[in-house]
């Protein structure tokens, strides 16, 4: 049996992730809460969703989860929201943040980038412009709406590991792919039939690995 390690630090709705996930797979699979390091050792895939401050989150992890890094870089890995966000290098949140360096860029504010007019925190839903063809996105329609809530965005420098573009006003990267890694900004356990599709997608790339 594979396991699904759903990462609780404190900073997420783990029910919504878990009901999303609990709809797409089958009894091959057992979906469990890790609260340590410890519990992803048996993990077959790891899951990091995540709302809230970049530095409250990056001090949860160097608490509890201070190996993070290796766990995402040996696992199938997918990064919801904050969970995206903590993959760049840095967050210019709180004065700036030093992420977890995985994907090279950075996550900026909206506010002194779009016009007055625009609503910070961008919510609700927007379409996702696909950059990659991959399996991540069968049955999934290119410019697919998918659901949002973020005052902050991240922006790959290397356009290999954008997986899809979003615009608010300006462009920004809306998710990102690179080797055994999948990370979206928005949430897709709030997307309806799309956002299934694309959690059942990413456990059957996940397998591929």
């Amino acid at each position: 049996m594979k396991k699904i390690a759903v990462i609780d630090y404190g900073m997420s709705n783990l029910h919504s992730v878990i009901k999303a996930f609990q709809k797409v797979v089958d009894k091959n699979y057992k979906l469990y809460i890790s609260n340590s390091s410890q519990d992803l050792d048996d993990a077959s895939i790891i899951i990091l969703p995540g709302q809230g401050a970049a530095q409250s989150c990056m001090e949860k992890i160097k608490t509890n989860y201070p190996d993070l890094k290796k766990y995402i870089l040996n696992k199938p890995f997918m990064g919801i929201c904050l969970g995206f966000q903590i993959l760049f290098d840095q967050s210019s949140e709180d004065g700036g943040v030093e992420c977890l360096s995985i994907i090279d860029g950075n996550v900026e504010d909206f506010r002194p980038n779009i016009k007055r007019e625009m609503k910070v925190p961008h919510m609700g839903w927007n379409t996702v412009s696909q950059q990659k063809e991959c399996s991540l996105w069968n049955n999934i329609s290119d410019d697919t709406f998918f659901y949002f809530v973020h005052s902050y965005y991240g922006q790959a420098k290397i356009k290999k590991n954008e997986c899809s573009v979003s615009s608010y006003e300006i462009n920004f990267t809306s998710s990102v792919i690179k080797d055994n890694i999948f990370a979206c900004q928005f949430h897709p356990e709030k997307s309806s039939t799309d956002g299934l599709q694309l959690i059942s997608n990413f456990i059957s790339w996940a397998d591929s690995q």
